[in-house]
């Protein structure tokens, strides 16, 4: 591979393109950091900078000791059934699909006049009840942007605040969906560990003096580990935060209606840049494409120019059949009901694991997040063999070497039989994995 440029961007598109002619295929080894610098005539941090940004964008990959190699085309993980399978899925992500509001009686009396070029991209009933939505977002002047769901509002908000290769704090495990954004963007993620109580102050602390220029957040059932932001935690995360009053904060409040946790905030009076997003997704369904924004006047103008009128507003029509959703009582009860019901499955769940042995703590969310005495990739393996499909924790991982004893199960969907079954299955598929571990040591 010939391989030219003296600035970090010109090395990058240099190997890009000898990787895309085919001079370089999947696997093939790429000059180390030194010799790179070496043969360009450049300082080291440019070529480390180099590989960095073909790193995040998934075109090389580092193997340690092993050094730095073309990627394989290797698909991402990604929430939702796995197609084609024949064993029972638990670690879809899914709300159950029985608990999600028939649309056909709000479909059928929507109407209104046609949406024209030029008028507002807000649906005024939508609006008024979102402002209503978000009255407990602690800010004194906030304003409210509709996007294509919460994945869509983040792109784009970080899009419009930062530029390549600048650095994003990110929960750690993480949700799948922030961990392809920030890659695919072209940043850096920095890792912020998640304890029980949330995203943890050291790690929020530690992240912010590496200069990172926003922070992602969940304040209630972070993915995966069903974690809420207690009042003393957020707290001291606003402490930190007030230090940085120019990052941007994103709240990622996905479970919104359906949690059985109180909303407490990371946005301080002090922070001017920062958006709260509440998708509907979890509770009227993946397929109902809106998310609601709350942000400070700049960002939402700045968001507004990533939402240009006439070709990429959210749909009217499906904005009104949100809002004749959400203004139904029966409907909001029907939320409500599906909200009680996840926690109670989940705990109920939790209380079979622990009265076979492994110590669940069950959290907010659709799924719980599993510790294990075995690795979960091993134990994920032994389920398959007895008919289930697991969801292991390395795939939320940034940094957190630990998620890789975790599972995450969706078990709200199984009747007590199914859950009983799995949850003996679990318990045979950790004593097998030790089992293993332990010839491998003694061979």
């Amino acid at each position: 591979m010939h391989i030219t440029g003296t600035s970090a961007a010109e090395i990058a598109d240099s190997i890009r393109g000898s990787i895309e002619r085919g001079d370089a295929r999947p696997g093939d080894a790429l000059p180390s950091v030194r010799a790179l610098a070496d043969d360009l005539g450049v300082n080291r941090n440019t070529a480390v900078a180099a590989y960095r940004q073909l790193t995040q964008a998934g075109i090389v990959e580092t193997r340690g000791r092993g050094g730095t190699r073309v990627a394989g085309r290797s698909p991402v993980a990604q929430e939702g059934f796995a197609q084609g399978s024949v064993l029972r899925d638990v670690g879809t992500g899914n709300p159950d699909p029985t608990r999600i509001p028939d649309p056909s009686a709000a479909l059928a009396r929507m109407g209104g006049r046609p949406v024209l070029y030029g008028e507002p991209v807000i649906d005024r009933g939508l609006e008024a009840w979102a402002q209503e939505w978000m009255s407990d977002v602690p800010a004194a002047e906030r304003r409210i942007t509709i996007t294509s769901g919460a994945a869509d509002a983040v792109e784009r908000l970080l899009a419009q605040a930062l530029t390549r290769d600048d650095a994003v704090a990110l929960e750690d495990p993480c949700f799948l969906t922030s961990i392809h954004t920030v890659r695919l963007g072209g940043y850096r993620a920095v890792p912020v560990p998640v304890d029980a109580e949330g995203m943890t102050v050291d790690g929020l602390r530690t992240a912010l003096d590496q200069g990172v220029r926003a922070v992602v957040a969940t304040p209630r059932a972070q993915n995966p580990t069903g974690a809420s932001l207690t009042e003393r935690r957020a707290r001291e995360l606003r402490a930190v935060l007030a230090e940085h009053p120019y990052v941007l904060v994103i709240e990622d409040d996905h479970f919104s209606l359906l949690s059985q946790r109180p909303y407490h905030s990371l946005i301080g009076p002090a922070q001017r840049r920062w958006a709260v997003i509440r998708s509907v997704s979890k509770f009227l369904g993946p397929d109902m494409g809106v998310a609601v924004t709350a942000s400070d006047p700049e960002t939402a103008d700045r968001l507004a120019m990533r939402l240009t009128p006439g070709t990429t507003w959210v749909s009217h029509l499906l904005q009104r059949l949100v809002y004749a959703l959400v203004s139904d009582e029966k409907v909001m009860d029907a939320v409500a009901s599906a909200g009680v019901h996840y926690a109670d499955r989940n705990a109920a769940f939790a209380a079979r694991l622990v009265g076979r042995g492994l110590i669940v703590e069950p959290a907010d969310g659709l799924s719980l997040w599993v510790p294990l005495p075995a690795p979960a990739r091993a134990v994920s393996e032994q389920l398959m063999r007895r008919g289930w499909l697991a969801r292991s924790g390395d795939d939320f991982v940034i940094a957190d070497l630990e998620a890789s004893r975790r599972l995450r199960l969706t078990v709200h969907d199984l009747d007590d039989d199914d859950a009983d079954q799995l949850a003996d299955d679990l318990v045979a598929s950790v004593a097998a994995a030790r089992g293993q571990a332990a010839m491998r040591e003694v061979g």
